[in-house]
């Protein structure tokens, strides 16, 4: 597949460039097709994204937001991915966007997993924008090295929705959106910042094992051009 990397002397011009780029994909598709989606991801990087994001002046009201994955706990959690969007980027002009979260009150994961995959089933056939991370494990998503679904969850010939995730280094349980849901993103970006998310970023493009490192599946096989946006 096609990478593009597009480097940026720090992160504020990245968080600009980026949701300027944004806002204009989100823009082109409410014109299109009257609505637009957007899948983003959790992580302390892209919280300036998310501030800058929030002020651009498009019809919100025609956008839904979800999550490319989440952590197995409320919305109320400190650790909840739903708690950080709702923080930076569900107010100011994008406060009327919809949000349809992953995580839902269910006696196990598996219920959580099928309940988000019912509620999400509407949106991101494919995604208008998916907003990938990288952790330096080389994991995306909640696709973790040795996670108990990671086959399944890597396989494009599987089908759209949010399974769940138990690896070592993901912490709680995860629910994540299977790449075969992510892959064909109308943008699809991976957004990373400092020289060490750059480094792991270049093992993983001279490396090929993708158990080892699950960015690679995205790098080897998203149907997207992926495009990379990456400062110091």
């Amino acid at each position: 597949m096609t990478a593009n990397l597009h480097d940026f002397p720090d992160a504020a011009t990245l968080a600009a460039a980026l949701a300027d780029e944004v806002a204009a994909r989100l823009a082109a598709a409410i014109r299109e097709r009257g609505i637009a989606s957007i899948a983003v991801s959790g992580g302390s990087t892209p919280k300036k994204f998310f501030e800058t994001l929030s002020a651009r002046d498009i019809d919100w009201s025609k956008v839904t937001v979800t999550l490319v994955d989440e952590r197995f706990v409320p919305a109320d959690n400190p650790r909840s991915n739903h708690l950080l969007v709702a923080t930076h980027l569900l107010k100011d002009k994008a406060a009327t966007a919809k949000f349809i979260p992953l995580y839902y009150d269910r006696p196990s994961i598996d219920e959580a997993a099928v309940a988000a995959t019912d509620k999400t089933a509407g949106i991101g056939n494919p995604f208008d924008v998916a907003i990938l991370g990288m952790g330096t494990d080389g994991h995306t998503a909640s696709f973790f090295p040795r996670g108990n679904n990671l086959t399944k969850a890597l396989d494009l010939s599987g089908p759209r929705g949010v399974l769940t995730m138990e690896a070592e280094g993901a912490g709680e349980e995860r629910l994540t959106f299977s790449f075969a849901s992510l892959s064909d993103a109308r943008f699809l970006v991976l957004h990373i910042e400092g020289q060490g998310k750059r480094d792991v970023l270049e093992k993983a493009k001279a490396g090929s094992d993708e158990a080892e490192m699950p960015i690679r599946a995205v790098l080897n096989h998203a149907a997207s051009p992926l495009e990379i946006y990456w400062a110091p």
